[in-house]
């Protein structure tokens, strides 16, 4: 398709030539302005502290050959460092933050490491590490990884140098998949059942682990891909890292549920000869989370509390805000009784940090990190501040900002300023102009009829790009977008736009999110990219988990009118529930079931599993008889049949409407 001619300003003559000549399927060069900018962010780095890369590199004892790559047993690649070759390069492209460069190096470091005395990690091999224990008569493994072929891999390396010796137990520092989903890697569920493993984790972490992602799920997996730009390639302008690594494995997600909960504030066991003190610290990185501090070994594990960057208090792809204030009172609290009786200070990301007086001093500024985000936002917004001023206003003071390790690799000053602002206030900022706003393609015809039309705005945000203005023109051109999302040029311009910010950008998801923006105005909405919850996850949920999420994919619009009351019987847990819809809403009571319902169906909790991973259809398992029906069965399958099926891959940078175009 052509696009009609321009007159282009100065520095802008690639992006006029691109949209002269066709629609651009790769990203453009670094920009002028986005040369300068990243000239002007090397000045402010503490370039001369190279620390980091001694400490990522010691105790290396051997990794994969073949860029760690692991595959999975269908012969899918579940991991490999294949692809970032580009990172080895002493020069920094102009399409990536130095601060970022230097991040994005320091995670390519992978294979088994020796942490101290019976201490041994497994990073680069997924987002997260998996650290093993050597206890009296076997391992003490923590965090498995993401999948189950990656954290098998990383155990069979450790085996190969250290011996071919029995998992006695697994402990899940906090609730995200990235610390759990490999279990079964490296432990069976008979060996659990069977009490030859022990499974630890924090209070509440089955609740955490299942429920997080299962109500917004479909939505948050679609974010996901913006955080950590799974569809990217890899290069100089597209994906070079995620923050806390370089990206998640692929491959199936597991789960063992825990046989032992850690319940008090501080807890101590002994697992396998190894003294464990744990510091339960919920609501911080993930409502369920530990840390741990293994005496006789001098060592501090931090979990996700306190790795190299400052993390999210709101994580891009969504989720509930995190408590900046506990966070910052946990690792006081770390930093007071544990700091003077270690040697080394580790994490389930990253690389550790050794001695006393350096966690010591670590623990303070982290402490202070996410204290002064939190006290200085509530500052700002008692004083009247809107939560897109603060994230403006807000910058660290320069004893924080000089440390590599509360550089916003992950997250940033800005978006998490903005999270404080919601935990406190929520997302409106009290000027009733906001109170009930257009939606956004509404809102965006009148923007751009208001502004002349649609070339009157492309003219001047032509102009602006070329002066560097990316933050504006992504606004004003997005406009242009959702009320006209069959405008090549204001998509390629918007795509454009993206790119340079996202080549500015030092946390790593900000850039990811970018420039998988731009890929999408340039490519469409990507398809079948979100991978569907495992049958582990699935069979962990709870039956009101699963009726709530029921409730969730009810279309209300068509249920309007109906009344239909069911009863449901499972013959395995000997559960019952009663569950009605009305008034467009699904709900249930647990432990009864209602003598007036329209229809019963008795069944064993493991066929619902199977029909809800689509393992089995319903109309199947009532022919096998697996499933009786008691009743109107109509009137299950009219509930049914009100249920939707949610599409995983929705527009995101183009109105809903332009979906796949």
């Amino acid at each position: 398709m052509k696009i009609r001619s321009f007159a282009a300003p100065v520095g802008l003559s690639l992006l006029a030539l691109t949209l002269q000549s066709g629609w651009a399927q790769q990203p453009l060069p670094a920009q002028p302005a986005t040369v300068s900018a990243q000239a002007e962010a090397l000045k402010g780095l503490p370039r001369e502290d190279r620390r980091d890369f001694e400490a990522a590199q010691r105790g290396f004892i051997a990794s994969l050959p073949d860029a760690a790559t692991i595959r999975n047993p269908d012969g899918s690649v579940a991991w490999t460092l294949k692809g970032f070759e580009f990172l080895q390069q002493e020069r920094v492209p102009d399409t990536v933050n130095p601060s970022l460069w230097r991040q994005a190096q320091l995670n390519m470091l992978h294979g088994l490491f020796k942490v101290t005395d019976r201490i041994y990690q497994i990073r680069g091999f997924d987002l997260a590490n998996m650290t093993i224990i050597e206890g009296d008569s076997g391992l003490i493994v923590i965090d498995p990884l993401t999948t189950d072929t990656v954290a098998a891999a990383g155990l069979a390396l450790y085996r190969e140098h250290r011996g071919n010796k029995p998992v006695k137990a697994v402990i899940y520092s906090h609730s995200h998949v990235d610390h759990y989903g490999g279990v079964k890697g490296v432990a069976s569920a008979e060996d659990v059942a069977a009490g030859r493993v022990a499974v630890y984790a924090p209070q509440g972490f089955m609740e955490e682990a299942v429920s997080e992602n299962v109500l917004a799920g479909n939505a948050m997996s679609r974010r996901a891909l913006f955080q950590f730009g799974h569809l990217l390639p890899r290069g100089e302008r597209q994906q070079v890292d995620a923050g806390l690594g370089k990206y998640i494995s692929r491959g199936r997600v597991t789960l063992i549920a825990p046989t032992r909960l850690i319940t008090q504030p501080i807890q101590n066991e002994v697992i396998d000869g190894v003294q464990v003190e744990f510091q339960l610290t919920p609501g911080t990185e993930a409502p369920a989370e530990m840390h741990m501090y293994y005496p006789q070994l001098r060592a501090l594990n931090m979990a996700e509390n306190a790795t190299h960057t400052l993390h999210n208090l709101y994580p891009l792809r969504g989720a509930q805000v995190r408590d900046a204030n506990e966070w910052a009172r946990y690792l006081n609290e770390a930093r007071e009784r544990y700091a003077g009786r270690v040697d080394v200070m580790l994490a389930q990301h990253h690389w550790p940090t050794w001695g006393s007086a350096e966690i010591t001093r670590v623990l303070g500024k982290q402490r202070d990190l996410y204290k002064f985000i939190n006290d200085q936002t509530l500052h700002l917004l008692n004083q009247g501040y809107t939560p897109n001023e603060i994230g403006q206003e807000l910058v660290l003071p320069p004893s924080l900002a000089g440390e590599w390790f509360a550089r916003g690799y992950y997250g940033t000053v800005s978006h998490n300023a903005r999270a404080v602002y919601q935990r406190y206030l929520g997302w409106y900022d009290a000027n009733p102009a906001h109170l009930n706003p257009l939606p956004p393609q509404a809102a965006a015809a009148k923007w751009v009829a208001y502004m002349g039309g649609a070339d009157a705005v492309l003219a001047k945000a032509r102009a602006d790009f070329a002066k560097g203005e990316y933050r504006w023109v992504a606004e004003v051109v997005n406009q242009v977008v959702f009320s006209d999302p069959d405008n090549r040029e204001a998509r390629e311009l918007q795509a454009a736009t993206l790119e340079q910010m996202g080549y500015q950008a030092e946390s790593a998801t900000w850039r990811n999110a970018y420039l998988q923006g731009a890929s999408e105005l340039r490519n469409g909405v990507p398809k079948g990219a979100t991978v569907s919850s495992s049958a582990d996850v699935v069979q962990a949920l709870s039956i009101e988990n699963l009726f709530d999420f029921m409730g969730v994919r009810l279309d209300g619009q068509r249920a309007a009118g109906k009344t239909i009351v069911l009863n449901w019987v499972f013959t395995d847990t000997q559960q019952r529930y009663a569950m009605t819809l009305d008034n467009s809403a699904l709900t249930y009571l647990k432990g009864k079931t209602d003598p007036q319902a329209d229809a019963t169906l008795t069944l064993p909790r493991t066929v619902l599993d199977a029909i809800n991973t689509k393992q089995l259809s319903l109309r199947d398992a009532v022919g096998a008889g697996k499933v009786q029906i008691a009743g109107k069965g109509e009137k299950v399958g009219e509930l049914l049949g009100l249920i939707d099926e949610f599409q995983p891959s929705f527009p995101v940078v183009t109105p809903r409407q332009a979906a796949g175009r």
